[in-house]
């Protein structure tokens, strides 16, 4: 997987609260690691479907998100296949389109990577506010350490800044 291109896609809106929780996960995996040049950092910020020329340029897409469970807040979903309608980044909220449907477009352009959501249960995604409430804040690091977990069991390496 290594040789593969992958995307690392933090998305969410960052005017509410944890809603910006991918962007936040994104920023600080950019601060904190060194990446091999076959991987890429993203805002994806509200983008939806705008995002879909970067989309079908990678092998794999990481998305880091919100997701609404069924889990109390702060709990951490990994989402593929079917379960990636959990994503709230691209359905219910300002966001253009639903991630599904935007893999699906990717699909009939001819190329649909295979899609990885990491996702958060928030504590509180509806108010206005640029900062994660202190509850995800704090969870940062440990969402964060998971998404390297995974991506280290694919076989992609990355090293801890200095």
């Amino acid at each position: 997987m290594s040789q593969k291109n992958v995307l690392i896609l933090g998305v969410g809106n960052i005017l509410l609260t944890d809603e910006g929780f991918g962007v936040r996960a994104v920023e600080y995996l950019q601060s904190r690691y060194q990446w091999p040049a076959s991987v890429r950092l993203m805002d994806g910020g509200t983008s939806g479907v705008l995002l879909m020329p970067q989309i079908l340029e990678c092998d794999l897409l990481v998305v880091l998100d919100i997701v609404l469970g069924t889990d109390p807040p702060g709990a951490v979903y990994l989402l593929e296949g079917e379960t990636l309608r959990k994503s709230l980044s691209f359905r219910d909220s300002m966001h253009q389109t639903d991630l599904l449907d935007t893999l699906i477009m990717c699909d009939l352009a001819g190329h649909r990577p295979h899609a990885l959501v990491f996702g958060l249960q928030p504590f509180d995604y509806k108010t206005m506010g640029i900062e994660l409430t202190p509850q995800a804040q704090a969870l940062v690091p440990e969402f964060c350490h998971k998404v390297v977990d995974e991506l280290s069991r694919l076989g992609i390496a990355m090293a801890i800044a200095l």
